[in-house]
């Protein structure tokens, strides 16, 4: 058996070294704080479709198994570190979500995650867009907005549209059927297997659905819709990078953690603690900003032409 050698090459691995330092040259660059969050919490990522790994501390002072979990993004702490008066921070960190492996996907992986006061979404953008051009060099990006996506290439307004149009779209053009109801289901659907593939080009989305804010600001737009100030950014048909303008509001913050919680519970998922330190952070007081999440692994992928993810690791699932 040869499985105890890494899947990637000795050259994808120096590739990753360098990687990394390009990537922290341009935040020393820019003035941009390196952290060092922990893995571990006791509270867990409270949306429905992330489902993160379980541990158990056993030690002094305990006088059961104190449950935590490893963390689906340093997105919590380090919201914490701006409440503090960090200033501008990233974190190159190790991130686990269960039940994720795949060509794109390994259960363990690695997030590039910043955040930079007095930014909005749309300055973050031309950031990430600074970063991915340094270190694969693919050429302009464009940005769409959520519904210029739809209408280009489904021709239709996605705020606007019935789930029986957006389901009659799906069947007509996947020849599918299927009694789903849930209307950011099918724009998933549509987004995911007929326009996901054709974002070639570096593409910024923007203004996504309210319904799909997570903890993206909600605002209403020109035409009297109220969208998510968050993007996401397609190069090569893959989703490289998930960005929001912040939720700063600490009890909108805590109803939307409340509103999961139900979700899952209408899903028949097992609930699990929220995170009332990071509530507590708000509270104290969250500089404006935005923040911005971006895989690693696939920028990587990306750079070296790789198509499946254990090109690029060292150890993936099946050799851990």
């Amino acid at each position: 058996m040869t499985d105890w050698q890494p899947s990637a090459s000795l050259k994808l691995i120096r590739k990753r070294a360098k990687l990394y330092r390009l990537i922290r040259e341009f935040f020393a660059q820019r003035k941009v704080m390196e952290v060092d969050t922990p893995v571990l919490s006791a509270a867990a990522v409270s949306d429905p479709y992330l489902y993160p790994m379980r541990t158990e501390y056993q030690g002094p002072g305990t006088v059961n198994e104190t449950p935590l979990y490893l963390q689906t993004s340093p997105e919590y702490p380090m919201k914490r570190l701006l409440a503090a008066g960090s200033g501008a921070i990233y974190q190159l960190a190790k991130a686990f979500r269960n039940g994720e492996s795949g060509a794109m996907h390994n259960p363990e992986f690695c997030m590039l995650e910043w955040y930079r006061p007095g930014f909005n979404d749309h300055k973050l953008m031309d950031e990430v867009a600074a970063l991915v051009q340094l270190t694969i060099g693919c050429g302009r990006s464009e940005k769409l907005s959520y519904r210029e996506l739809f209408q280009r290439y489904l021709d239709i307004d996605p705020h606007q549209a019935t789930v029986a149009e957006l389901k009659s779209v799906a069947e007509e053009r996947l020849e599918l059927s299927t009694t789903m109801d849930d209307r950011d289901g099918w724009l998933n659907l549509l987004i995911s297997h007929l326009i996901e593939p054709k974002l070639r080009q570096p593409t910024f989305i923007y203004d996504y659905p309210a319904s799909q804010a997570a903890l993206a600001r909600v605002e209403t737009d020109s035409e009297g819709v109220a969208i998510a100030r968050r993007f996401e950014l397609y190069v090569g048909g893959v989703e490289l990078a998930n960005g929001y303008f912040e939720l700063v509001d600490s009890t909108e913050q805590a109803c939307r953690f409340e509103a999961d919680q139900r979700h899952r519970q209408q899903l028949g998922i097992e609930s699990l603690p929220t995170d009332h330190r990071l509530v507590e952070a708000l509270e104290a007081g969250l500089p404006s900003c935005a923040g911005v999440a971006l895989g690693v692994d696939r920028l990587l992928m990306l750079a070296t032409g790789a198509t499946h993810i254990n090109e690029v690791m060292a150890f993936p699932l099946d050799r851990a």
